[in-house]
């Protein structure tokens, strides 16, 4: 048989492959091609911005943005990840009925706190403003509290989509087609002598927001249609909450760890200086998503593996889930600080400045792509206040050292305490999983169960 013939054949067999570990590793795969092309545009699309709006109106952007994806996320209490533990069991189990009313309850409860959280957000910028508020920011902010009902909405819909293993629902909508649509829409602004400012640029992205939820939505209706027939539904909010709180006490950490140097930065540096640590920073935004794409098409099968008392497989599926996120984040790592001068320099003059950033943070997310989806691997298995713990002494770590070295540095302190709680976060959470699961999550690591 020909090289390409048996190419073929062995394509033919993966896709055919209908095992636990096959299926988690062509969702890995997919996901992962997703967020590479969302990574693309989006990335494109922020050199566009920086370039169109210049370093200070590209930084108060930056400065509203970031709150907006902490806010987000968070707003629905966790319903999203809990998700993820809801859907696969009342499938296993047959209750359909409270299938369905997970479903629907679950994404109204998700969009009434977000519609919440916008208004408190708006309420405390309006009430700030002047001191400690900027005046100049407080319309941005406003614009950015009408975005965290979407988020929260589509952040649910995110974690439904991924427990039915609809990656392409999940991810295609936010990180491909909403930032095409800004990016169109901005251009359009730039081609017609408008006025691209950060207010300007904010409602743009406010309007992709609600137009990309909204046809996420319908997409999603059509395919819980086709697959849940009609029936009755059970509503349980205060069991999904009970589940979903502890998961969000750990992503609201687990988010302020990776945005908090952010936001101190933003308190003691001009938006220019923010706009050049965002650049730096986001150019790694490949390697995160590694992370991502293969916690994204695991953590519903850690579940699996531990509802059903498998040690050894679920040993030898973190085993190959972190060899699915180290190696692939060494490589990328390495092409992007070889690069990371000239890709700086995309964004325009003076944001080359930020490769020193670039270098120290990417440090650390070697380390954290060591033990892989270890956070995901806590989640599922029902240790979520270990994880949180962990989250909890990264974040105080990563707070007090930006609070340390931003006065005195600037950015690379910035960039320092980032590196050096992500070190932290690593290694607290590989001696949880041996602690806590008996198992062993590194990537030099056996195959095997801990006695």
């Amino acid at each position: 048989m020909r090289p390409l013939a048996r190419a073929a054949e062995r394509l033919r067999r993966a896709l055919a492959d209908d095992s636990g570990r096959a299926v988690a590793r062509r969702n890995a795969g997919l996901a992962f091609l997703i967020r590479v092309a969302g990574a693309a545009v989006a990335f494109v699309s922020q050199i566009l911005l920086a370039r169109w709006m210049g370093r200070f109106e590209f930084g108060i952007y930056v400065s509203v943005w970031t709150w907006a994806s902490v806010l987000g996320p968070l707003a629905p209490l966790g319903l999203g990840y809990a998700a993820q533990r809801f859907v696969p069991d009342y499938r296993l189990h047959g209750d359909l009925a409270g299938l369905r009313g997970f479903l629907l309850g679950g994404r109204l409860l998700a969009l009434a706190f977000g519609v919440v959280a916008g208004i408190v957000l708006a309420a405390v910028v309006v009430a700030f403003s002047g001191r400690p508020v900027p005046p100049h920011v407080v319309l941005p902010f406003a614009i950015g509290a009408a975005t965290l009902p979407m988020l929260a909405l589509g952040s649910t819909q995110d974690g439904i989509s991924r427990a039915f293993d609809w990656f392409d629902l999940a991810l295609i909508p936010v990180f491909v087609v909403q930032p095409l649509l800004v990016v169109a829409a901005v251009a359009g602004l730039h081609a017609a002598g408008r006025p691209v400012d950060a207010v300007a640029v904010l409602a743009v992205t406010c309007a992709a927001a609600w137009i990309v939820t909204a046809l996420q939505t319908v997409l999603l209706r059509r395919r819980l249609r086709a697959k849940i027939p009609a029936g009755p539904r059970r509503h349980a909010p205060r069991a999904w909450l009970a589940v979903s709180l502890p998961i969000v006490l750990v992503d609201g950490f687990f988010l302020l760890l990776f945005y908090v140097d952010i936001l101190v930065l933003q308190v003691f540096e001009p938006p220019q200086e923010v706009a050049i640590y965002f650049a730096a920073s986001k150019t790694l935004a490949l390697v995160h998503f590694i992370a991502y794409a293969v916690g994204a098409a695991v953590a519903h099968r850690f579940s699996a593996f531990h509802a059903q008392g498998d040690r050894a497989g679920l040993q030898r599926f973190v085993a190959d889930a972190i060899r699915w996120s180290f190696w692939p984040t060494l490589a990328v790592g390495l092409m992007l600080v070889a690069l990371g001068r000239p890709i700086l320099s995309l964004f325009g003059p003076g944001f080359s400045a930020g490769y020193p950033v670039l270098v120290v943070i990417m440090l650390g997310l070697l380390a954290r792509g060591a033990v892989g989806p270890a956070d995901r691997l806590l989640n599922m298995t029902g240790h979520s206040s270990a994880c949180a713990l962990v989250y909890a002494v990264a974040l105080a770590a990563n707070l007090a050292l930006c609070l340390i070295l931003i006065p005195a540095f600037g950015p690379i302190g910035a960039a320092v305490a980032m590196a050096a709680a992500v070190v932290v976060e690593s290694s607290l959470l590989f001696v949880m999983v041996r602690t806590r699961l008996g198992l062993h999550a590194f990537v030099l690591g056996r195959g095997r169960p801990i006695a």
